[in-house]
């Protein structure tokens, strides 16, 4: 790659001699000049300004100074000269990113324009595009510089190191931030694995390679999430797996069936206001455990009598239930007549999972939390330890496979762990193999079995238990 680079102060540019940059200009990747633009100003003072026509502050560079030097730097009009494109530095201009870098770096030459002052007559950059030649005006950032040098020079350098053989190791562009994954890159650490007080993840020790990649993507999901939330809302769901789409939820992003990115969700503790919404939401989606083997009229039975307002107003009151909700807080890019209204308008944050412990811990009178059912023989806690029933786990169809399961049921079993609870228990049913393989990831194992009533219709459960201290 040729690159030039016209400036009024080329000393600037020396800067370019140093590290790789400077290795790459002399092993041959990068033919680099530099020339003076007050050469080819002809009046004794080298005048490369005048005052700006109309008036204003400042000074314009002159289009007859930049005309003489560009005409010699750009070979327009010239077959076989590759693609070439013009750079002109400017806060006015397109942001630089890494996708800019990278399309840069696949052409046969650069020439970057380095304005001062008020910038550049803007018939330069006019007179060129007109002529053929490919014009980008660009800007490092949403700040003003004295100059386009250093910004040049910021371009000039993530250009540069993306051409073949300028890099010692080429995988170190593979993970990098802003690469391929459009994600921050993960955090990095180096010997000793202990310093002032800082331990690195022991995982970085363990010598399993598909372990320690695992977490350094979650790494730099949660990064990213932390940093740069424009970056997660740009992400392509085709590029992120289960577990991509765990910890995204658990850092506040969901991705819902058929949606081109990810969009934000809140994890919350549910309040009485909740709790007609909360209603219609186990309406919707109580069916998904069992519908498939309880007849509709035994189904609708217990929908109607056992899954109203007034249950989860008594959860959301009672300190012996952890309740937490899943609230997408703007509608999905999808029309989906649960989230939105029938002409498919936002209608503002909506309820799309909730998940429910309930501790068998009795009130003053003796009473057990509204709703808990009694604990099958085959869960066995240990002296003194405080059982929790994870009565629910329930998501809107759209948000199987967001992730947004296994980040309800962690959030709602720490709290849960918070409150004293030891072992949980849970029922699910003997067909629904997709809950019990969801539980399992969840670190539940099958102890035995129960029959429950739904609607005046048994229903077959497999019973699954975990303790608390192990890894939340």
């Amino acid at each position: 790659m040729r690159i030039d680079v016209v400036t009024i102060f080329p000393d600037y540019l020396k800067v370019l001699d140093l590290s790789l940059i400077g290795k790459a200009a002399d092993r041959g990747p990068l033919d680099l000049h530099v020339h003076d633009l007050r050469d080819h100003a002809h009046d004794r003072h080298r005048t490369v300004d005048d005052t700006p026509l109309g008036g204003g502050a400042g000074m314009v560079m002159k289009p007859d100074v930049w005309g003489e030097a560009l005409d010699e730097a750009l070979a327009v009009d010239t077959p076989g000269a590759g693609r070439q494109v013009l750079i002109v530095p400017t806060p006015s201009g397109e942001v630089f990113t890494q996708r800019t870098a990278e399309d840069l770096a696949g052409a046969d030459s650069l020439v970057f324009a380095c304005g001062r002052y008020e910038g550049i007559d803007a018939r330069v950059p006019e007179h060129y595009a007109s002529c053929g030649v490919e014009v980008r005006e660009l800007s490092i950032g949403d700040y003003v510089l004295n100059g386009g040098e250093v910004a040049a020079v910021v371009m000039i350098e993530a250009i540069v190191r993306l051409l073949p053989g300028v890099l010692g190791n080429p995988e170190s562009l593979v993970e990098e931030s802003h690469g391929a994954a459009g994600l921050l890159e993960y955090p990095s650490h180096t010997r000793p694995t202990r310093w002032r007080g800082h331990e690195v993840d022991p995982v970085l020790l363990s010598g399993d390679h598909s372990r320690i990649a695992r977490a350094r993507r979650s790494q730099a999901i949660t990064r990213t999430v932390e940093r740069r939330p424009d970056m997660i809302r740009a992400l392509n769901p085709a590029d992120l797996d289960r577990e991509d789409r765990a910890v995204l939820a658990s850092q506040g992003w969901a991705v819902p069936t058929g949606v081109d990115h990810p969009v934000p969700v809140r994890l919350r503790n549910a309040t009485t206001h909740d709790a007609d919404a909360l209603a219609v939401l186990a309406a919707r989606t109580f069916p998904d455990a069992c519908g498939n083997v309880i007849d509709p009229e035994s189904l609708n039975r217990h929908i109607a009598t056992t899954l109203v307002p007034e249950l989860f107003a008594t959860w959301a009151d009672d300190d012996r239930v952890d309740l937490v909700v899943a609230e997408l807080l703007e509608p999905p890019p999808v029309r989906d007549c649960h989230l939105k209204g029938e002409a498919g308008e936002s209608i503002g944050p909506a309820l799309v999972g909730y998940a429910a412990v309930l501790r068998e811990e009795p009130d003053s009178d003796g009473g057990s939390p509204r709703g808990i059912d009694p604990r099958p023989s085959c869960v066995r806690p240990r002296s003194g330890e405080i059982v929790g029933e994870l009565s629910k786990v329930y998501i809107d169809s759209t948000m199987r496979g967001s992730g947004l399961t296994p980040a309800l049921m962690g959030t709602v079993m720490r709290q849960a762990a918070s409150h004293g609870t030891g072992l949980l228990w849970l029922g699910t049913h003997i067909t629904n193999k997709r809950a019990q393989k969801a539980y399992k990831r969840a670190g539940f194992r099958q102890v035995g079995t129960r029959t429950y009533n739904v609607g005046g219709q048994d229903a077959h459960d497999v019973v699954m238990t975990r303790r608390t201290g192990e890894g939340l």
